[in-house]
This record gives C-alpha cells, sequence and structure tokens, in this order.
C-alpha cells in the first residue's frame, strides 16, 4: 500500500518532431517534395519578412519549407530518422527543451529510395520535449509564466533518448 506514485506532472513528453530545409527556387520544389515524401503531410513553406540585397533577399520571397509532426507518427517518423544517423547523437546537439540533427542524404533513411526528380538533398530535424502543463504558456485568456522546473534539462533528455530509442549519446 506505500506504493510511490510518481508526478504525472514531472513527466516527459515528446511534443513534436519538426523537418526543415532551405533554399530558392527550384531547389526549394525538390525540398518541398522531398518532405511531403519523408513525412507524408502537407510541407509549409517560409518566406522572408527583410530585405538583404547582398544576398539577393527581398520581401516575400519563399527560402525555406518545413512539415511538424506530433504524437505517434512523430515517434515513428523519428525512430526512422534516427536509423539514418546509426542512433548516434552528439551531445553538443542537445540542449534544454529540445535536440536538433542534420540528415546529409535522404537516401539513408530505412525505406527510402532515390527519386530522380529530387535529386540527393538533406534536411534538418528538430525534436521538441515538454511536460505537462505549458499550456498556461500559450493560452490567451490568462497567460501564465512557466518556472524553470518545468523545463525539460539536457539530462532528462539524453534519458528519455536511451531509455525510448536507443539511442548512444557521443
Amino acid at each position: 500500500m506505500s506504493e510511490k506514485k510518481s508526478n504525472v506532472m514531472r513527466e516527459i513528453i515528446m511534443e513534436k518532431v519538426v523537418l526543415s530545409c532551405g533554399g530558392v527556387k527550384d531547389v526549394l520544389e525538390k525540398e518541398v517534395k522531398l518532405l511531403e515524401k519523408i513525412s507524408k503531410r502537407k510541407v509549409s513553406k517560409r518566406q522572408t519578412n527583410k530585405r538583404i540585397p547582398g544576398f539577393g533577399i527581398r520581401p516575400k520571397l519563399e527560402v525555406g519549407c518545413m512539415v511538424t509532426t506530433r504524437g505517434e507518427e512523430a515517434e515513428e517518423l523519428l525512430g526512422r530518422l534516427l536509423a539514418a544517423i546509426d542512433n548516434m547523437l552528439d551531445e553538443s546537439k542537445i540542449s534544454d527543451n529540445h535536440f536538433s540533427f542534420g540528415i546529409p542524404e535522404y537516401i539513408e533513411i530505412p525505406g527510402e529510395e532515390y527519386d530522380r526528380e529530387i535529386g540527393m538533398l538533406g534536411f534538418k530535424v528538430t525534436v521538441v520535449f515538454k511536460r505537462r502543463g505549458k499550456r498556461v504558456q500559450k493560452k490567451k485568456i490568462k497567460k501564465g509564466k512557466l518556472p524553470k522546473k518545468q523545463r525539460v534539462t539536457k539530462a532528462e533528455i539524453i534519458k528519455f533518448m536511451e531509455d525510448k530509442f536507443d539511442t548512444v549519446i557521443e
């Protein structure tokens, strides 16, 4: 009867997996096809707001694309993406609340085959973590601040990834 129950509010949850790439014109169209092929979801294109003449950037120019997955679909996708990098993560790529890594060529992902229309492209992956109660910070009415103890630390992310995905942290 004296079993100690763990606090549900301290539980770590994988909030989302975000795939993103950057490029312009033809390269951007290829990257959109690539992200749609990998995630099987609709891709959102990103536009610039500023004008930077040195880089040839002007307002409303499409320069990148991204797709967000959540829930079980995100976990399944992350498992495939981690297999592409041999389930190894560099500790320097892990930060509070999230970690990121890149995949240089999409054909390294298990089950993905080379597509002539896309060519050889890579993309970035960002995985975001949270604890229950984060909605307090996001809601419109009576918005609140989250204390530091609500953050998911680097050590907790490392333990979560080692337990759930058998990831080796270097």
